[in-house]
C-alpha cells in the first residue's frame, strides 16, 4: 500500500508538467458541483443565469484541464513534431482497423510488394509466408542456429511496418563482403536473436512485429522444419528450394519433407476469417505452392467463402516456369492443391520497354502469355490491366493499382 501511495504522490513531483492541469481540472469540477447544487427553479432568474454561467465555466475549464493534461502525457511518448499529427494518426488507425480482412499467401519479394499496397486500405492483413527457403542468409542461419528461415518473413514484416523509414532501412541493411557477417541482413539477424531470446520462432516474429508497429501480422505457414523437393519430368529429384531453379530442368511436381507438415493455427484462423484471399505474385513452385502443400491450408482456402484471387507473374522464371502461360501457372497450382483454390486471375497487359525485355531475354525470362479464353473456359474470371512498373530494370506489379483492383472486389462479398 505504501508503494502505491508513493506512486500516486509522484504525480505531484516538480517538473512533470501535469500538476497545474490537474489543479485546473479540479477547479472545473468544483465550479460544476457548486453551480449544480445551487441551481433551483425557485431562485430569481438572474441567480439562475449566474448558476448556469458557473456550470458552463466549470465544464469548459474541466475540458481544458483534461486536454492539456493529456497533451503533457502524450508528449512524453510522442516527439513534439508528431504531437500535432496525433488526431490524424488516431483517425488513420481507426479507419484502417475497420478495413476488410485480407489474407495473402506466398513468399519472396512478390508477396512483400503486394503488402505495401494493401496496408494503405486496411490493417487487418495476415501474410502467410513459406518457410522452405534454404539459400543465402536465411539458409546459413537455418543451418547454424537450427531455426526456420527468416528472409521471406523479414521482407513481409518490413512491407507491413508502420515504423519510421530509417527503421525499415535498418532491417533491410545487408552487410558487405568485407565483413564476417557478409551477406546477412540486419533483419535476419534480429529475428534470429529474438527467436533465441523467446525460445520460439513464432514468438520471435510477434515480438519483432511490435518493434516495427505492423499494420497486420506475418505468419509462417508451418513451424515444421520443411525441405522443398522437386521431381523433374525426366524422373530426377532435387532437394532444396535454392537448388531447384539452378538445376534448370522442367518440373513435374514439388512436395515437402517431412510429408504433410502441420499448419500454424494462426494461419488457419486468419483464412477462416478472411474476406479476400490473395495468392502471389511470386515464384510459382518455390514461394506459392509450398504453402498449398500444407493440407490444412489448402482445405481451409477451398472451404472459405472469401473471394480468392491469384496474381499471375508478369515474367516467366528461369528454371521454374520456362514457357509458361498464365493458364499454365493456374493448372500447376490446381494440380498441387484444388480447383476451387481461386476465383479470379489478375493478369498484367501493360507494355514493358523493349530494352527491359531484352535484358530479361538474356536471362531466359519472357513475358507471361495472357491466354484469357483458356482461363475462362476453366471457370475462372480474368482481370486484365496495366499493372506493370519497372524499378531498377526489374519488372514489378504496381502495388497501389493492384490494391485498388483487389479492394474493388470487396463489393461482391
Amino acid at each position: 500500500m505504501k508503494i502505491k501511495v508513493e506512486g500516486v504522490f509522484k504525480w505531484l513531483y516538480p517538473g512533470i508538467g501535469v500538476k497545474r492541469w490537474i489543479g485546473l481540472s479540479a477547479f472545473g469540477v468544483i465550479l460544476l458541483i457548486f453551480g449544480a447544487t445551487h441551481l433551483s427553479a425557485e431562485e430569481y432568474w438572474v441567480i439562475q443565469i449566474l448558476d448556469a454561467i458557473v456550470i458552463i465555466s466549470g465544464i469548459i475549464i474541466l475540458i481544458l484541464g483534461i486536454k492539456m493534461m493529456l497533451r503533457s502525457l502524450i508528449a512524453a511518448y510522442i516527439p513534439a513534431s508528431k504531437t500535432e499529427q496525433l488526431v490524424d494518426i488516431l483517425y488513420q488507425r481507426k479507419h484502417l482497423g475497420r478495413g476488410p480482412r485480407i489474407v495473402t499467401v506466398g513468399g519472396g519479394t512478390g508477396l512483400s510488394m503486394v503488402l505495401t499496397g494493401l496496408k494503405e486500405y486496411t490493417s487487418n492483413i495476415s501474410a502467410i509466408v513459406t518457410v522452405a527457403d534454404d539459400g543465402g542468409s536465411s539458409g546459413r542461419l537455418r543451418q547454424q542456429f537450427d531455426i526456420l528461415p527468416p528472409g521471406d518473413i523479414r521482407n513481409c514484416l518490413v512491407a507491413l511496418a508502420d515504423a519510421p523509414a530509417l527503421m525499415r532501412d535498418l532491417f533491410q541493411f545487408r552487410f558487405d563482403a568485407n565483413s564476417e557477417l557478409s551477406g546477412h541482413s540486419f533483419g535476419n539477424l534480429f529475428i534470429t536473436v529474438m527467436t533465441r531470446l523467446t525460445g520460439d520462432f513464432e514468438k520471435g516474429i510477434k515480438e519483432t512485429s511490435k518493434v516495427l508497429a505492423l499494420r497486420g501480422q506475418v505468419i509462417p505457414s508451418t513451424l515444421n522444419n520443411v525441405v522443398l523437393v522437386a521431381q523433374h519430368k525426366d524422373g530426377s529429384v532435387t532437394e532444396g528450394e535454392d537448388k531447384i531453379p539452378k538445376v534448370n530442368k522442367p518440373i513435374d511436381k514439388v512436395s515437402l519433407k517431412p510429408y504433410q507438415p502441420q499448419a500454424t493455427p494462426d494461419a488457419i484462423k486468419a483464412i477462416n476469417e478472411a474476406q479476400i484471399i490473395i495468392l502471389g505474385p511470386g515464384s510459382l513452385y518455390t514461394s506459392i505452392i509450398p504453402n498449398l502443400l500444407i493440407k490444412e491450408i489448402t482445405d481451409s482456402i477451398v472451404a472459405s467463402g472469401a473471394i480468392k484471387v491469384y496474381v499471375c507473374n508478369a515474367m516467366t522464371q528461369p528454371g521454374e516456369t520456362d514457357g509458361y502461360s498464365a493458364c499454365d501457372h493456374i493448372k500447376v497450382m490446381i494440380k498441387h492443391s484444388h480447383p476451387r483454390i481461386l476465383d479470379y486471375c489478375i493478369v498484367n497487359t501493360g507494355e514493358i520497354p523493349s530494352e527491359v525485355l531484352n535484358r530479361y531475354a538474356n536471362q531466359n525470362s519472357y513475358l507471361v502469355v495472357n491466354d484469357r479464353k483458356k482461363i475462362e473456359n476453366m471457370g475462372y474470371r480474368v482481370i486484365e490491366d496495366d499493372f506493370g512498373i519497372v524499378e531498377n530494370d526489374v519488372v514489378r506489379h504496381d502495388p497501389a493499382k493492384l490494391a485498388r483492383i483487389i479492394f474493388g472486389l470487396i463489393e461482391e462479398i
